[in-house]
């Protein structure tokens, strides 16, 4: 019976219309959902941008149709980003590593509670912030830290501080070589390496406390 369908032009052509018409809808519902769900995005991120100083980047999301049927349906969807009042372009190409990594932060606190991404890694994503700003950042990353393993790469108190577990990375050369080495920090190890991040290389009781202070908060 299936060989003999497979000569049927016609009943083949009512077939294809038909998975044809069921695909649009259920493709058309889905691109509703996406609408909608891309305006709610693009104004949470962009709440987000102003907090991590980057007030003058506009995050949004386009819904590029697509010419042909694909299983993901109609559009192809890109992630865009404006800063410096220039024309909006695709995230990757027009971010700066630092405002990727913070644009990229902001995307995953909006997406926290869907996103199945178990383990995230920021490389150094407070460049050119510091103060308040760095605060905020530490903040969103340890709000992060409650539902997946966040790893971050920081050069500021403020951020590092906001860590459960501390690793210091140092480089040395040893026998002609450059090495690298990891030191996991416990207790008082962990409130001397924030006062060397405050203070430099001599710490005073005053960064001490101040660095034992921000652990505890």
């Amino acid at each position: 019976a299936e060989l003999a369908a497979s000569d049927d032009l016609d009943a083949l052509a009512e077939a294809e219309a038909a998975a044809l018409a069921h695909y649009q809808a259920q493709a058309k519902e889905l691109g509703a959902r996406r609408r909608q769900a891309a305006g709610a995005l693009t104004q949470t991120v962009g709440a987000a941008l102003a907090e991590l100083a980057l007030a003058g980047s506009v995050f949004e999301v386009a819904l590029n149709p697509g010419e042909t049927p694909r299983a993901h349906g109609f559009e192809e969807i890109e992630f865009r980003v404006a800063s410096h009042g220039l024309p909006a372009g695709p995230l990757a190409k027009i971010a700066s590593g630092g405002e990727l990594s913070r644009i990229s932060l902001a995307i995953q606190t909006a997406l926290s509670s869907v996103a199945g991404v178990p383990t995230l890694i920021f490389d150094e994503v407070d460049v050119g912030i510091g103060g308040g700003v760095a605060e905020a950042v530490g903040r969103r990353l340890a709000r992060l830290g409650e539902t997946r393993q966040v790893l971050v790469i920081t050069h500021l108190p403020q951020v590092a501080a906001r860590g459960t577990h501390h690793l210091r990375v140092a480089k040395a050369v040893v026998d002609g070589g450059a090495r690298s080495r990891i030191e996991k920090l416990e207790r008082d190890a962990r409130v001397e390496e924030i006062a060397r991040m405050l203070g430099g290389q001599t710490l005073t009781a005053t960064t001490r406390q101040h660095a034992a202070e921000m652990l505890a908060g």
